[in-house]
């Protein structure tokens, strides 16, 4: 800064040229970059069920032809299908296989982290991976002290499924942050981490399951199931479900209280479903890698 005396000749002249005053205050600053956004689904209101539908867009021939484990919607607009302990496939928002990622041993179920990073859990090596989609390379492995199975994210840590009686949340260096037991029939291979709660499907016991934190059961819902497999959020925080066996996709409210069938006909053993983030679109999967089903919400 360099001083102008002209300027100051003029300020005297003038006396003055009014008065300046400074008001400090704090701010929270709260920068994220997890996929799922646990505020967002705070600040909005609970939608009426009862009022949603499902329109179908189209379907899909993926032609992978192999029992598949898992699938999501990444945030990019591409696919990610997993076979059934084997390879991580990535294919184009309409189905097309772009690649099989280059991360060696058996996979299982697949999260994603950030915009460039997904997490792969492979049970036979009691691991999960951390891989960097733009790099193509695995940036770390946690090791578990058990198999591990079900897999989602929330900000900066992930929640696993081990074996059918825990549930734990670690930070992204494997730390424990939380360890919660559960009471399943099956393993968990299939769960969802949103607003602190975990929501899980057991499908021999043909229910899905909301807990806190503590392990507290907040509710369970197991009306007419016949073998519920792969769920996910919406904006709302209701629970989308693929009910395999009865060939049906049903919403489950947040609270557990409220439930209804959005899709009956046309699915052949739905087991997966996802949502692209923070929209009202989506895929379901079979699971036996041949077809996907392309939908949008309407509420």
């Amino acid at each position: 800064m360099e001083k102008n005396n002209e300027t100051e000749k003029i300020i005297k002249k003038l006396g003055s040229l009014g008065e300046l005053t400074v008001v400090k205050s704090d701010t929270d600053l709260n920068t994220e970059t997890g996929v799922r956004r646990e505020a967002q689904v705070e600040s909005q209101e609970q939608s009426n069920i009862n009022n949603m539908t499902i329109n179908i867009e189209r379907k899909i021939e993926i032609n992978i032809n192999k029992r598949i484990s898992d699938m999501i919607w990444l945030m990019d607009g591409r696919l990610i299908i997993v076979e059934w302990w084997n390879k991580v496939n990535l294919l184009t928002p309409d189905g097309k296989l772009l690649k099989k990622l280059p991360i060696p041993g058996q996979a299982f179920s697949v999260t994603q982290i950030n915009e460039d990073t997904i997490a792969v859990t492979y049970p036979d090596e009691n691991a999960i991976k951390i891989f960097n989609m733009e790099n193509e390379t695995v940036t770390k492995v946690i090791t578990l002290d058990t198999y591990c199975y079900g897999l989602s994210s929330s900000d900066d840590s992930l929640v696993v499924g081990l074996i059918d009686d825990e549930i734990r949340i670690i930070d992204l260096e494997g730390n424990t942050l939380k360890s919660i037991r559960v009471e399943c029939e099956s393993n968990l291979l299939h769960l969802v981490y949103c607003n602190d709660k975990v929501i899980y499907s057991d499908y021999y016991g043909k229910a899905v399951y909301c807990v806190d934190g503590s392990g507290k059961q907040i509710w369970q819902y197991t009306q007419d199931l016949s073998e519920p497999r792969g769920l996910c959020t919406d904006t709302y925080g209701n629970i989308i479900v693929a009910d395999q066996n009865s060939h049906r996709i049903i919403v489950i409210s947040k609270d557990g209280k409220e439930s209804k069938v959005l899709l009956s006909d046309g699915l052949g053993y739905p087991k997966f479903i996802c949502l692209k983030h923070c929209e009202s679109s989506g895929f379901i999967g079979d699971g036996y890698g041949r077809n996907l089903t392309k939908f949008n919400f309407l509420i």
